[in-house]
């Protein structure tokens, strides 16, 4: 890269961060989660407005020649490979131990059921869809089903603490049925991309081969960062200057991880994951790791990651009104009645399992990078893309005053 490439990829970066930084600072004053600010700061900054308003300027800051975005794509891909770690490590696994049946029933109930909306929506409406090449219909039906199967966490642990929920039984519930949501919904997400083959016409098969080899690679990582990485974490903080020292390792373990991950024909983003939820029985490193990481990651690479979402597609060319329709109305539908009917078998009451349904409805950052790597895999096009991202950024915004209707601040 030359001297000019590199001016222009530090304004690049320069203006992406900046963008994201206004957008969630606005969002934040609405009480909403910042992420949906930096996805909207890279619609202003893309194609979408200022490439319809002003080409040039468009080109300028988000064009340039291909050293520049392979470059940009790798920080910003770098980046996300932290946030997943810190979305690992935020995994309560002992809270999962205390939720018990609730949770689980909750949880699993709320992914499979979403899930299987999602595919039957494909297969029962197959005009709606445009189906890459090379992508079977299987494949891409599990994608568009793992999609509407998401919980986004961090959204929800937000609408909780504001509830003052967070700490208490109810709270600690949805927050569990919410993490199994997740580790069911990557584990399938990996299992889908492992399948994906041009070669064959039916995924089913290699689909089907790639269950074995999600759960051993569980496995392998979960025992190498609970045996291995947190003896080693002691080690590190005793002996080498805090908290530089523990980030270095940090850093090795994540990018060993994702390297390992993507090695297995799995997705690079869930070795992180994995290794945070390993990491997670040790409290004590658990939240040193995490308070490294915010500082780290979460306030430069994480808006970068967002705002680029914003960045790849038009979307007021590649908005599809009728599929954003069938979309949003399938994922809310399916995720809402399941997750309450879930709730209330439980033994909790029907305003206060109607509220954990809409909690569990939102599908904030998550959403919008499963949409992500969908459409950066080929397995979704553009308007498909489209439709998830809208889907995600309106669950979340509904979230949070659709909780604070049903349940009321004073229910443990």
């Amino acid at each position: 890269m030359n001297g000019p490439d590199f001016v222009r990829l530090a304004l690049q970066l320069a203006l992406m961060l900046g963008c994201g930084l206004v957008g969630g600072a606005v969002m934040r004053r609405f009480s909403q989660p910042a992420v949906l600010g930096e996805m909207l700061g890279g619609i202003v900054l893309g194609p979408t407005v200022l490439g319809w308003l002003w080409p040039g300027a468009h080109g300028l800051m988000v064009g340039g020649p291909d050293s520049v975005s392979t470059v940009r794509s790798a920080v910003v891909q770098l980046g996300m490979l932290f946030f997943l770690l810190g979305v690992g490590l935020e995994i309560d696994l002992d809270g999962l131990k205390r939720s018990g049946l609730a949770a689980l029933a909750i949880g699993l109930l709320g992914s499979l059921v979403p899930l299987a909306a999602g595919v039957g929506l494909v297969l029962a409406w197959p005009e709606l869809w445009t189906i890459p090449a090379g992508v079977s219909r299987e494949s891409f039906a599990l994608f568009i089903g793992v999609c509407m199967a998401n919980t986004a966490n961090p959204v929800l642990a937000r609408i909780l603490a504001e509830l003052g929920l967070l700490r208490q039984p109810v709270g600690g519930m949805v927050m569990a049925a919410a993490l199994i949501d997740d580790l069911v919904g990557w584990s399938l997400l990996a299992i889908v991309l492992g399948g994906l083959d041009p070669a064959v016409s039916s995924a089913a098969p290699a689909v089907a081969g790639k269950v074995g080899t999600v759960i051993l690679f569980f496995a392998v990582v979960a025992a190498v960062g609970r045996f291995l990485l947190t003896p080693l974490l002691r080690e590190t903080r005793r002996i080498l200057p805090w908290p530089t020292g523990s980030l270095s390792v940090a850093v090795i373990a994540t990018l060993l991880a994702a390297a390992a991950a993507e090695e297995w024909g799995l997705h690079a983003f869930l070795g992180p994951l994995v290794l945070g939820a390993a990491l997670s029985p040790s409290a004590e490193e658990r939240r040193d790791m995490y308070d490294v990481l915010e500082q780290f990651a979460l306030c430069f690479f994480v808006p970068l990651y967002f705002v680029s979402m914003g960045l790849s597609t038009n979307f007021a060319t590649a908005f599809d009104p009728l599929l954003v329709l069938a979309v949003l109305l399938t994922a809310c539908v399916s995720k809402i009645a399941a997750c309450a009917l879930a709730a209330r078998c439980t033994g909790l009451d029907g305003r206060t399992s109607l509220a954990v349904a809409c909690g569990m409805n939102a599908r904030g950052a998550m959403g919008v990078l499963l949409a992500g790597i969908g459409l950066e895999n080929g397995v979704i096009d553009q308007p498909v893309y489209v439709a998830l991202v809208v889907m995600a950024i309106a669950t979340s915004l509904a979230a949070g005053p659709l909780m604070q209707f049903f349940l009321p601040r004073h229910v443990s």
